[in-house]
């Protein structure tokens, strides 16, 4: 009488081992190919902005690794799990498993639950580890190569930040962008007042973020209807603060999951565009939901008999699949990104119909 219930723990531990292995090895690999690419482009970088060490490259490299790799973790579960569900079948485990009762909803459980959690670990710990080691590595790659990304411009030339402040809103660009965003050169800031009235133009040769303003030096004011003036220094107030500016105008693949809502919060604040913050926010949300995914959509490609033949077909199908979802997945995002769709519809809507649609072929390959 024992024996039902240690069967299903004892298969459904060993499967869990399957899946895992397979999807790590399958994250290790690619993990592996993204370094030696990024690691080419840093070698080139070293030749073009002045010799580095090649310790200190590769190291660079490592650093920026996790940022780029985590968003593979979707593509290793799906290629980790066709991969394990094929080795249980070639060995004739799966066929040994389904003649002692189990269902594939049975023995998929452990699979999904290994997606699931590993999901949810890569947004709570390797999402804040890689955003962490990516900022270090920004830091790095400035040291060494005297270089840093103009996060003003980072979207093209001509890019302007609005902000908010005490004193009202303005809108502001620059030439260039050093630490992070803190310090800025040749301003160029249109000054609203509180009830939104344009104010003054101000252009400064340098602008410094403090606590709660932007302090411009050798600046020239030229307000409606008088002769522009000189000025040592101007105040210009916002609510954006050093701890944030980098974050507000850089990339998102250097924020932590953990910061996202305040960061969020803050850029409402100042008036910044949340769009793409809102966005990255919700595909970490999803990642478990999107293993699930990942998981249901490799089932339907490989629960037939691997004597059967055909193998080949499965994985092509299997890849072709999850490809089309990635780009369906793509495209919802940049709508999302570019104002189209709620930023939680252009996340969510790709996962809730590839689940529709795997569970509904799961179903009919089950029970017809």
């Amino acid at each position: 009488m024992r024996l039902p219930r240690l069967w299903p723990t004892t298969v459904g531990i060993y499967v869990a081992k399957r899946f895992l292995g397979a999807i790590v090895l399958t994250f290790l690999v690619c993990s592996f190919l993204i370094f030696v690419i990024d690691l080419v482009e840093m070698l080139r970088q070293s030749g073009k902005y002045g010799g580095v060490a090649g310790w200190k490259v590769a190291w660079l490299t490592l650093l920026r690794l996790p940022a780029y790799t985590e968003f593979l973790l979707a593509f290793g579960v799906l290629a980790g799990s066709i991969g394990a569900l094929l080795m249980l079948s070639r060995k004739s485990e799966l066929a040994v498993i389904r003649a002692s009762g189990m269902s594939a909803w049975q023995f998929l459980r452990p699979g999904l639950l290994v997606a699931f959690v590993l999901g949810v670990l890569s947004i709570t710990l390797y999402n804040p580890m890689a955003a962490s080691a990516r900022a270090y590595a920004d830091t790095l790659f400035n040291q060494y190569f005297g270089r840093e990304v103009n996060l003003l411009q980072a979207g093209g030339a001509g890019s302007w930040l609005r902000q908010d402040g005490l004193d009202g809103q303005s809108v502001l660009t620059a030439a260039s962008a050093a630490r992070g965003g803190i310090e800025l050169t040749g301003v160029n800031a249109f000054v609203f007042d509180t009830e939104g009235r344009f104010k003054e133009r101000v252009d400064a040769a340098k602008a410094t973020l403090l606590d709660g303003y932007w302090k411009l030096e050798n600046v020239t004011v030229a307000r409606p209807g008088e002769e522009p003036v000189a000025y040592g220094s101007y105040l210009l107030s916002t609510y954006l603060t050093p701890e944030r500016v980098s974050d507000a105008l850089g990339r998102v693949i250097a924020v932590s999951f953990w910061e996202l809502p305040g960061l969020i919060e803050v850029a409402e604040k100042a008036k910044l565009s949340t769009a793409n913050l809102r966005l990255q926010y919700e595909l970490l949300l999803s990642r478990p939901f999107l293993c699930v995914v990942m998981v249901l959509l490799a089932a339907t490609v490989s629960l037939k008999s691997f004597r059967s033949g055909g193998v080949q077909t499965m994985v092509v199908t299997g890849m072709i699949g999850g490809l089309g979802f990635f780009l369906l997945a793509e495209i919802s995002r940049q709508l999302g990104a570019a104002g189209l769709v709620a930023p939680r519809i252009a996340v969510w809507f790709p996962i809730t119909l590839a689940l529709v649609a795997t569970t509904t072929v799961l179903l009919h390959q089950e029970d017809g």
